[in-house]
């Protein structure tokens, strides 16, 4: 049996991709052999106005099989949902499993290219479930960004952690169980209604 792809995309900043390593061990142990991980390092570019994140992610899911799981810490996950809003996959994605995830407002010029369109949660893959974790406690992406994506992404099941901080811990057994939710139960709808 072919293995289940999992493409995971780091957190920003000096370091994000070496910080993340131990989040994509924690979810590889708990996924188990039947899941394959995908961990590319992600290059920031100053002179792109998202730091060349989405046409890297987007190099990324092209090489990727059908059916797969996208997982995004971060800046990593903000960038994904960019990705999906402004461009067409032509592949299905199982689910889309997102980690502290910033909200972008704010006119500073570097933001601008980092903010989702307005209507960037009907341009998301249909088909793909999507889940949002945070914890209350994170010191690096303020809690409150979680109720900026509950306004905007109806359609997603969203996780309050109590504690972890930024990296619940380097613990990613709760993502783990919901992918494996996911593809154990194909007719399960996780779409709130």
């Amino acid at each position: 049996m072919e293995a289940k792809q999992v493409l995971f995309i780091q957190g920003g900043g000096d370091g994000g991709y070496e910080a993340d390593e131990a989040l994509v061990a924690s979810l590889r142990e708990n996924l188990g052999k039947e899941y394959q991980l995908n961990y590319p390092k992600i290059l920031s570019d100053e002179t792109s106005s998202d730091f060349g994140w989405t046409k890297q992610i987007g190099e990324h899911i092209d090489s990727i099989n059908q059916g797969f799981i996208l997982v995004g810490h971060s800046f990593g996950s903000s960038m994904i949902l960019k990705y999906l809003s402004e461009n067409s996959v032509n592949k299905t994605i199982k689910g889309i499993f997102l980690i502290a995830t910033p909200f972008w407002e704010g006119n500073e010029e570097w933001q601008k290219g980092l903010k989702l369109k307005d209507n960037f949660a009907d341009k998301i893959p249909a088909e793909a479930s999507i889940f949002l974790y945070h914890c209350k406690d994170d010191e690096e992406v303020p809690f409150s960004n979680l109720d900026r994506y509950k306004q905007k992404l109806t359609q997603a099941n969203f996780h309050e952690i109590k504690e972890g901080g930024h990296q619940l811990n380097n613990d990613l057994a709760l993502v783990a169980n919901d992918i494996k939710s996911l593809y154990n139960n194909p007719h399960l709808s996780f779409h709130k209604h």
